[in-house]
């Protein structure tokens, strides 16, 4: 009897050690992990620049993940966390630069593992050899290409890039690039393939791709309009809207430019006014409508529209170009609030319900 009952308290010791380890995830599980971890408003973001396929097989693991330990969904943010260090590392400062800060960060063996899949990613990348390329390089190398090519590389451009190429280009390709990207919905490997295979005699990469990938839109083309001068964006807009009215519509639509302020409620005003450097206010006022200054005004403290008020009277001989300057600091100020959910702001015919 004690034979059997010491027996059986084994095989439970066993069994309950076999329930206590952990199940080795594979890549689509943790992808799941981090999806459910980001909540639903930040994986719609990450969901635009997936294939329809991938969008499929990563909702398929969401439905079907079930329970997971508090060990397990740790070491999956983890290693998204330190993916995502190791891309920005390698595209900002290259290999070397990554290799050096993630064996003295991780470990030798760490930062090699990182490495290798991250520079498989990269190398899957259409175009890749032109992300770290200085704007004005890019140029002379892009703009005697057809506006169709142009369109197409720039579509895989982050846009703070694509932005500086486009204030670039020649007037007469300006807007024809522009046109392409925003009408770019997806564009087949076959068609890929054949624009890589033109720019190959001038650059030394091919680079492959197996599915067919999701480019350019409204979305994406007004927010490299958001990173355009404001000189620019306005001399593009003039230019746009007389080609293509309904096209330049749509893109301001998806924007937010100076003149949107006018469309914040005031608690919005009032969180961003608090940050504003009251010079910024100051040139930024000069040439704007009663209307704009009205709600400045109304929506800072009394000290500071006094200030403000005085400083306009006296401040004469503004250049246009410190104007504009003064309007997208403030501009860049309030989308990186919003990004954080500091303020609200309404984007063309954005009809969201808002809960006070």
């Amino acid at each position: 009897m004690a034979e059997a009952t010491a027996q059986t308290n084994k095989n439970t010791s066993k069994d309950e050690g076999a329930d206590n380890r952990e199940v080795v995830l594979n890549s689509r599980q943790k992808a799941a992990i981090v999806i459910i971890s980001l909540g639903a408003d930040r994986a719609s973001q990450i969901y635009k620049y997936l294939s329809e396929q991938d969008i499929e097989d990563l909702t398929f693991e969401v439905a079907r993940l079930g329970k997971t330990s508090n060990a397990q969904v740790e070491a999956a943010l983890d290693e998204f966390y330190k993916l995502c260090l190791t891309h920005k590392m390698m595209t900002d400062g290259g290999l070397d630069y990554a290799r050096n800060v993630l064996e003295k960060a991780f470990g030798d063996s760490t930062a090699r593992s990182l490495l290798e899949k991250v520079s498989k990613t990269l190398q899957s990348r259409p175009f890749n050899f032109f992300m770290k390329g200085d704007p004005k390089a890019l140029l002379s190398l892009l703009q005697h290409e057809r506006s169709q090519v142009i369109s197409l590389i720039m579509s895989y451009m982050e846009p703070e890039q694509a932005a500086g190429i486009l204030e670039q280009l020649p007037d007469e390709k300006r807007i024809p690039v522009l046109e392409g990207m925003a009408n770019m919905d997806r564009v087949s490997p076959e068609a890929i393939a054949i624009v890589e295979e033109e720019m190959k005699r001038k650059f030394s990469a091919i680079i492959t791709s197996d599915d067919n990938m999701s480019l350019g839109g409204i979305d994406y083309v007004a927010d490299v309009m958001n990173h355009v001068d404001r000189s620019n964006e306005r001399k593009i807009f003039d230019e746009l809207g007389k080609v293509n009215p309904d096209l330049a519509q749509d893109i301001r639509d998806k924007m937010f430019v100076f003149e949107n302020i006018l469309d914040m409620d005031d608690r919005s005003v009032q969180r961003f006014v608090r940050d504003c450097d009251s010079k910024d206010v100051v040139y930024a006022l000069k040439t704007a409508s009663q209307e704009m200054q009205q709600i400045f005004f109304n929506n800072m403290s009394k000290r500071m529209a006094e200030t403000v008020r005085a400083d306009l009277e006296i401040t004469t001989n503004v250049r246009l170009k410190d104007v504009e300057e003064a309007q997208q600091r403030i501009v860049n100020l309030i989308r990186n609030l919003e990004e954080r959910g500091e303020v609200i702001i309404k984007k063309g015919s954005d009809e969201d319900d808002i809960i006070v």
